[in-house]
């Protein structure tokens, strides 16, 4: 039976015009996120902007996310770290805060040895949580293929690989070589993921649209193509920038757009410019005036 089914949101962190986390917020955002019918909750991830954090408000932000979803939704953390052991120390406060699971970047500071990440994943799978590892080579040194997939799944507490790697083709292998329930990573795969026996979506423009991104995955499970492949067009615009360096700041004017303002990101990242403002205004235009309401999706 999988654990972590359907959309969940990989959050990112309000701030305050002088950079500080808006923890009140985050809160709200948990809160109304859940109300729209997400399946679950991740902080502290890339999109959390979870490297500029300090330790401090790490801690906070973990907290408050799972205060918020007050046992509703599941949440998963991010333990994206450049030790092991800072690793662990995150896997442990998640399971000390009652999360229901974490994502985990194999080591990310350089290019590791395989007997480096089984070491490194051996050490988060004594913490005694849930594990989604999280493949994502297009940013870190490490593919998580699914040749290697298949050692990790033998720990007991790796349950579910976050697939990241943009290869639709690596759902089937995983699936069919490994133990693993998938859960797709990048938006502009949603659908195929879908398709493909993803069951997952760990998704990043949902922050903006939870609607739109619960309708269109849950409709693709179902196989409702009909409903889904037109919806997933008028989307997959704005799903592109999930997949882009920039995926931070495109996604928080997303999220103005939709009239949930979280404010500026946290140097070195800074503000686009405004033909990118424009062109992402006009894809979420095109978006909202295609989707219809929710219509009991979940």
């Amino acid at each position: 039976m999988n654990r972590f089914n359907g959309v969940y949101v990989a959050l990112v962190t309000p701030m305050k015009e002088d950079f500080s986390v808006d923890f009140s917020q985050l809160e709200d955002l948990c809160k109304w996120l859940i109300s729209e019918g997400v399946d679950g909750l991740v902080p502290a991830g890339s999109l959390g902007e979870y490297a500029t954090l300090s330790s401090e408000e790490r801690t906070a932000v973990v907290e408050t996310v799972i205060q918020a979803s007050n046992g509703q939704v599941p949440v998963i953390v991010g333990t994206g770290a450049p030790s092991t052991n800072q690793a662990v120390h995150w896997a442990e406060h998640a399971l000390a805060q009652g999360a229901q699971g974490i994502m985990a970047l194999p080591p990310i500071n350089y290019n590791p040895r395989e007997k480096e990440v089984i070491a490194h994943y051996e050490a988060l799978n004594r913490v005694g949580i849930p594990i989604v590892a999280y493949n994502n080579p297009r940013d870190y040194a490490t593919d998580l293929t699914p040749q290697l997939l298949a050692k990790l799944s033998k720990f007991e507490n790796v349950v579910a690989v976050k697939e990241f790697s943009g290869d639709i083709r690596r759902v089937h292998d995983i699936l069919d070589q490994t133990s693993l329930e998938v859960m797709i990573g990048v938006d502009d795969l949603a659908l195929e993921g879908a398709l493909a026996g993803a069951t997952g979506w760990i998704s990043g423009v949902p922050n903006a649209l939870p609607q739109e991104g619960i309708r269109l995955f849950h409709n693709a499970l179902q196989g409702e193509l009909d409903v889904a492949l037109p919806l997933y067009r008028s989307l997959i615009p704005l799903f592109h920038y999930d997949a882009e360096p920039q995926l931070v700041q495109s996604i928080k004017y997303m999220m103005s757009l939709a009239g949930k303002p979280v404010g500026p990101t946290r140097p070195p990242r800074l503000a686009l410019e405004a033909e990118d403002y424009n062109e992402i205004k006009r894809h979420f235009e095109r978006a909202k005036n295609y989707a219809q309401p929710s219509q009991g999706a979940k």
